[in-house]
Order: C-alpha cells, then structure tokens, then sequence
C-alpha cells in the first residue's frame, strides 16, 4: 500500500480508493478490449457498454425519470455558464447568487447575452446564507438558475428547497451531485464538473429536461447546441472516454458498496457534524463562515484568530498527513473539503488535529 495522505482538496477532488484500485487493476487492459481503456475508440462495443453502464447507473442512483436526458460533455460547468443562456434563455432569466461561482462565472455569462437578472444577491451579508424560500423569485423567466452548493464560501441550499412549481428550475450542483438524493423532477436541467463526487477532471453531466429541447433557438453553434448530445447519445465527436469509465466505476461503488445515496447523505452529514461540532465548541476560536442554515455539508470553511496562525494550521495539518485546506485565494482562512469519497476517518483525524491545535495554543 502506498502512502496516501488525508486529500481534503477542493477539486479535483478525493477519489473512492476502490475505484482508484479498479483502475490500476484495469488500465493496462479493459476487460474485452484488449487495450487500455485510454486507447479505446468511443465507437467501440467495449465503451459502448460503459457509457451506457454511466448514464443507467446515474439513473438509478439519481431517479431520473425518462422524460429527462443525461448528457456527457466537456468544458466543466464553466462552459455550462454560457451554453445554458444560449440555449435557454430567451428574453429573460434570474439568478439566485449565494456564492462567488454563481456571481462571477454564472451570472456574469448569462449577462452577455441580455435578459439575465440577479433576482437575489447573498453579498449583502457576505454569502453567509441562502434563502429559505424561491417562491416568487421567478415570475414571467425563461428559468431560474441556482448554484446548489458554493464550494468558495461553502454555503449550500438544505434539501427539499425546490420550488414545486414556476419556470424551470437550472443548477449549476458540481460540488453536491451524488451526495444525497434530489427531486430531479422538479429541475430543468442540472449541470455539473464530474471533478468533486463523480469522476476526475474532464467530464461534464448534465441531466435536462426533453420538453427544453423545444424553446433552443436556431443558430446556436454545433458544439454548443444540446440537441447535438442528444441527437449523437454525446458521441457526436470524441467525449472524455476515460472520464465516463471512472464515473460508471465512482456511480457502481455509490451503489454497491455506499447503498445509495440515502446512506451516502448520511454519512457527508456525520462527517460535516463532526467539524461543525469542533467549530461550534471552540468558544470562537474557530469561527465558521456560514450561517448555520446555510451551512455545506461539502466545504467547511472557517477562520482562526489570525491569517499567522491561519498558515501554521496548514502547514502543521500537511506535517501530519491533511493536505489541501487553505481556504480559497480570494477570501482566505481554512477550507476542508470532504466530498464522498473522503472517508470518516480523514474527518476524525481532522477534527483530532483541529481540537489539539485549539488546545496548543495560547
């Protein structure tokens, strides 16, 4: 075995070490086809199998009803930011801004094309929250898009915040995605970077809604057209191969070894619980940035009394194995994420660590 640290980065994020075995086991030759699954063609019977493994397994996992299509794309939710204006925004769109990514990157494409409004801002209180209810938010849009979980400030919408009816309802979920159910059938479309709970960096999943299909506009470039992954099964050109064998490997161990994404919801909740519970008991020494409402299971972020003492939590953390948890450049202070395939044991040595640096210093 080698020796493996404690990954608690942000994305690309920890791996499931049973898959990364898997991989090992396999990369030389994928079973059936003779050659590594890096050499493969994406038109071939063995990746034939795997992607449609990728997609019923996200099915399966997620619920996804059969009037909705799964797509497997590239560019990161990054591209997503532009692709879902250009296809889906028509006069008007509202964005619900809880965080950087859904300020500087989603929003501020949509804007390009015209139309697009932030219908509420969380920068007033410096993204410490979301709000508890969209009712209203969304009259007389095209659609209203939401970031599910802000993996900078880490804050995160809690479940069942959907609203049950209105405009369709766009996510951009890359850092939550598989980490606890999710009533798909109350969303138009959901996006995500595969890099936190579903596979490495490269591939993008997006699970949209058939009856969307209808309102693209004609002129959207090939490439940027939904109807061009749905009409070609994403195999209009060369999709991120090796991506979706990972994913299908990643969605098989959700399921077969986690249970579901039930149990998986649990755990991320036992794991966000035990930092929590050190923040909240530090009697201010840690001092957690998002409202407790609005707190990600995903992204714990805190601070320390001093950006000095800031830096030595991290570089003692690395000494002793737990790399990874400097907060983001732009706001600082300590950042643990802790996607599901960062086991409960890397939590506990954490809050370990967390409670004996507390307790070390005067």
């Amino acid at each position: 075995m080698v020796d493996r640290v404690w990954n608690f980065s942000p994305g690309p994020g920890a791996l499931p070490l049973p898959v990364l075995e898997r991989v090992r086991d396999e990369l030389l030759e994928y079973p059936g086809a003779g050659a590594s699954i890096l050499e493969i063609s994406h038109r071939s019977p063995a990746f034939e199998r795997v992607i449609e493994e990728a997609e019923a397994n996200l099915r399966d996992l997620l619920h996804i009803p059969s009037t909705y299509r799964v797509l497997f794309l590239q560019g990161g939710a990054s591209l997503q930011f532009s692709m879902v204006p250009m296809n889906l925004l028509l006069e008007s769109a509202g964005y619900v801004v809880t965080g950087s990514w859904g300020k500087k990157n989603a929003h501020a494409e949509a804007i390009h094309r015209g139309g697009a409004r932030t219908v509420r801002d969380g920068g007033e209180t410096g993204y410490t929250e979301v709000p508890t209810s969209l009712d209203g938010l969304a009259d007389g849009l095209d659609y209203l898009h939401v970031t599910s979980n802000e993996t900078i400030e880490g804050v995160e919408f809690p479940l069942g915040f959907e609203p049950a009816d209105g405009p369709p309802l766009v996510c951009d979920a890359s850092s939550d995605l598989l980490s606890r159910p999710i009533p798909v059938e109350r969303y138009g479309l959901l996006y995500a970077g595969a890099q936190k709970n579903a596979g490495p960096a490269g591939l993008t999943i997006v699970v949209l809604r058939a009856d969307l299909l209808e309102r693209i506009p004609r002129g959207v470039p090939t490439m940027l057209d939904y109807r061009t992954y749905v009409e070609h099964r994403s195999l209009y050109n060369t999709p991120p191969v090796f991506a979706i064998y990972v994913l299908m490997l990643v969605t098989r161990w959700l399921r077969d070894e986690i249970g579901g994404l039930d149990a998986m919801a649990e755990r991320n909740r036992e794991k966000a619980s035990l930092l929590y519970d050190e923040i909240d008991g530090s009697n201010g020494f840690y001092r957690g940035h998002a409202a407790e409402t609005g707190r990600s299971r995903m992204n714990v972020t805190f601070r320390l009394p001093d950006e000095a003492m800031e830096k030595e939590f991290v570089a003692r953390a690395a000494d002793e194995g737990m790399v990874e948890l400097a907060g983001h450049r732009s706001v600082g202070g300590i950042r643990a994420s802790i996607y599901n395939a960062v086991p409960v044991e890397a939590v506990r040595a954490l809050r370990s660590f967390m409670e004996r640096f507390r307790t070390a210093t005067p």
